[in-house]
């Protein structure tokens, strides 16, 4: 659209509060807010910035929703960005790969950190640091003996496991602590994790004592080490909120900063003057002041829709910015729904303000994952990345599968797997399932959106075999291997040699060790089938079982095989042709 084209079409729009959208065909581009939708869209005719002048440019037509009020007009853009993803708008991303502890819902439930957890789990979280997190709960454990095995280990114990023995768990599963007594325990840990610090620092501040007393030096210092880690999970664990008002029992505190990706907001949580959790989000979305990406204030009343329209809103919201004049409805909303929000600048709601601020500091790409990965490998997105591997016995019960992270995450919603045709050849089976997604994609049989990266597990040759798949489909999408033994990261032109602590590796290596479980989990399953199916067959020995999978691929299509097509295999002769037309 050009400059006379907003002004022909504004004439056609109401002089009321609405939503406004910038389309591109069906593509929404951007999403904005009026109080009066015929002045809001005039001003795009002389657009403030060369971004929003490209924006108007790529736009074919404005589409406007009109609001009886200024707050419907608030939460229907809120919405709407959240569910359309605009490009040239400011979007909240979820933190989704942040690290979360779980206490399950089971008779003797088990204690772990998890980024996926548990149906009817206990969830507390998400924390911002992933070895803090871990050393809580290995403290909780070695306090109150909760366990961390799975439920298929814990069912199948005759006798305490090595946990028992080193002191991490109280063997609930072989009785060794009664059902009353543990059940206590885990009460005593989900009040520390709820945010009473105390349970679990105060009986290890004593230890601590006792060991300096008894010139257990070294003991004192781990147990120092281990103090600081169970006091910071909560921010220090100690610092309560002074609400105005008695009746402000929830209280959140919000600080945006800059990033390298966009802004960081912090965001901490208090209930009953006690802070129980801390959280960072990212706010994604094209540079520019006019998109509020390097405006903490405009972030903030950018989040604040997005993020409480569909969560329970606190009692009070604490910033570190004063919202910007233009953003007065978001204030004008939250005071409408009986939250309080005020701007602290002294005392210990200012204090909480400050670590908020320092939590949002702190949310560089090493807390992105997907984004950290793209920038090392200079590629414009790793929001999506797709991880392969295959699997067989010397040939046997090939398969392959194809794994799907979004966001850092596991999205199980995108896992595939595929038999492949029986091969002792590593390079041939990875050029085989790279080759049927290619295909796949191309032509629009696959329903799953393009990645941005695919990661195979492997090295140069897998690598190189998964990349004449893609070139012989034609098929244009970036593809990396990573190595088992040394964890190197391997591209089309170079060797990476990362840090073991680097996000980007931390995701390559989740993407591959999941694609290498869920193909040796297939691999399994189709093994034992065949196990199954062939191995009782009389006259049916490895050589031939090997001849006739080579020759149909699958048990399958051996039970489908005539008796002429059986006989045709070497070593299959009339009787055994006849016997396995009739036990399978």
């Amino acid at each position: 659209m050009d400059e006379s084209e907003v002004r022909n079409r504004v004439g056609d729009l109401p002089a009321e509060p609405g939503v406004y959208q910038f389309l591109a065909g069906e593509t929404t581009l951007y999403v904005g807010k009026a109080v009066d939708l015929r002045a809001r869209v005039r001003s795009y005719a002389d657009p403030r910035s060369e971004r929003i002048r490209q924006m108007r440019e790529r736009a074919e037509t404005v589409d406007v929703a009109v609001t009886d009020t200024e707050t419907q007009a608030l939460l229907l853009e809120a919405n709407l960005i959240k569910r359309l993803r605009p490009r040239y708008n400011v979007r909240l991303k979820d933190d989704k790969s942040y690290p979360m502890i779980q206490v399950t819902a089971h008779d003797a439930p088990r204690i772990t950190v998890t980024r996926d957890p548990d149906p009817g789990a206990t969830v507390y979280g998400p924390f911002t640091d992933v070895s803090e997190a871990e050393t809580a709960v290995k403290a909780t454990r070695e306090q109150y003996g909760l366990r961390g095995c799975s439920d298929h280990k814990f069912a199948s114990r005759e006798r305490p496991c090595l946990d028992y023995e080193m002191g991490l768990c109280s063997a609930p599963c072989t009785g060794e602590r009664g059902a009353e007594a543990y059940t206590e325990d885990v009460a005593a840990v989900k009040r520390y994790l709820d945010g009473e610090t105390g349970v679990l620092a105060e009986p290890i501040r004593r230890e601590m004592a006792a060991a300096a007393e008894d010139e257990q030096f070294e003991r004192a210092a781990h147990l120092r080490d281990r103090l600081a880690a169970v006091e910071s999970l909560h921010g220090g664990g100690g610092e309560a909120v002074a609400g105005g008002s008695g009746r402000e029992r929830a209280v959140d505190v919000l600080a945006a900063a800059p990033g390298r990706e966009g802004v960081v907001v912090a965001r901490l949580h208090a209930e009953d003057g006690q802070l129980v959790d801390r959280s960072r989000h990212l706010l994604d979305g094209p540079a520019g002041e006019e998109s509020g990406t390097t405006d903490p204030a405009a972030a903030l009343a950018a989040f604040v829709p997005q993020f409480y329209a569909e969560r329970d809103l606190p009692d009070a919201i604490l910033l570190a910015e004063r919202l910007p004049a233009d953003d007065a409805d978001v204030r004008e909303w939250l005071e409408a729904r009986g939250v309080t929000v005020r701007v602290p600048g002294a005392g210990r709601e200012a204090t909480l303000v400050d670590l908020a601020l320092k939590n949002a500091r702190r949310g560089e790409a090493r807390d992105d994952p997907a984004a950290d990965l793209a920038r090392a490998l200079s590629l414009p997105s790793a929001e999506r990345v797709e991880g392969f591997d295959v699997s067989h016995a010397q040939g046997r019960a090939a398969v392959g599968s194809n794994v799907c992270f979004v966001d850092g995450s596991a999205d199980k919603s995108g896992y595939r797997r595929k038999r492949l045709v029986d091969e002792n050849d590593d390079y041939a089976n990875m050029r085989a399932l790279v080759r049927w997604r290619a295909e796949r994609a191309v032509s629009g049989r696959d329903d799953r959106a393009d990645p941005d990266l695919l990661l195979i597990d492997g090295g140069e040759g897998q690598l190189g075999a998964a990349r004449d798949a893609l070139t012989e489909v034609g098929w244009d999408v970036a593809c990396v291997a990573l190595a088992k033994e040394e964890e190197l990261v391997v591209t089309p032109d170079r060797v990476y040699d990362w840090p073991g602590d680097t996000p980007r590796l931390r995701l390559c290596r989740q993407v591959r060790d999941e694609a290498h479980r869920f193909a040796v989990q297939y691999h399994r399953t189709v093994r034992d089938e065949v196990e199954t199916a062939l191995d009782g067959v009389p006259g049916v020995g490895p050589e031939t079982r090997k001849r006739l999978l080579g020759r149909f691929g699958s048990v399958k299509n051996v039970r489908a095989a005539s008796r002429d097509e059986l006989l045709s295999v070497a070593g299959v002769g009339e009787s055994t042709a006849d016997v396995i037309n009739g036990r399978l």
